[in-house]
């Protein structure tokens, strides 16, 4: 008989293996992202010096890898509260003015993101019903904005849960996983 887990911590596991799952896709992405995008300049450089022409449909394609690393390293630095921060007042605070902080600013950065994740599909349905296509690919221009919202949707999660980790946990976090004394080792 299989039982299903009761206990939160178990519950929370599987959270954690989809999370685990997210953040090595965004690594792959990001990594192979950047090295297609070298490889298309190069190739393109050497296209222009050796035959004297560009590839018709590098700079399209270099478009698409920005977009595509740019969002997938949004959710990235967030789970590794690696975005910049403005925090020299922040710092100044004690610590339960900074815990109180902290939980606004999480809550807010991920309400901003989610609504951004929705604007941008309705960007990109808006594109999908005018049926523009990039010129030299002749793909749709709305398929290589599909990581926009995914990106905005997967950072506003990532904020939410650090939020919901800063309403449990006595101490403050930046991201699920980076407790803020940590990120101020670091910085030293």
């Amino acid at each position: 008989m299989n039982e299903t887990p009761s206990n939160p911590a178990a519950r929370t596991g599987i959270l954690d293996h989809i999370d685990g799952f997210i953040a090595r896709l965004e690594e792959i992405i990001m990594a192979v992202g950047v090295i297609l995008m070298a490889i298309n300049t190069i190739t393109n450089v050497i296209s222009r010096f050796a035959f004297n022409h560009s590839i018709a449909f590098a700079e399209e394609l270099n478009s698409i890898f920005i977009l595509l690393v740019t969002f997938a390293g949004i959710g990235y630095a967030a789970r590794h509260g690696r975005h910049i921060r403005m925090s020299a007042i922040y710092d100044a605070m004690p610590d339960n003015v900074r815990k109180v902080l902290m939980t606004i600013i999480t809550a807010v950065t991920a309400a901003c993101m989610l609504f951004l994740a929705w604007y941008a599909l309705q960007y990109i349905l808006n594109l999908y019903s005018k049926g523009r296509v990039y010129p030299a690919l002749g793909i749709p221009v709305y398929l290589s904005y599909v990581w926009v919202p995914v990106g905005f949707f997967v950072t506003g999660v990532q904020y939410l849960l650090t939020f919901v980790k800063n309403i449990r946990e006595k101490d403050i976090y930046l991201s699920t996983d980076l407790h803020e004394q940590e990120a101020r080792e670091v910085e030293v």
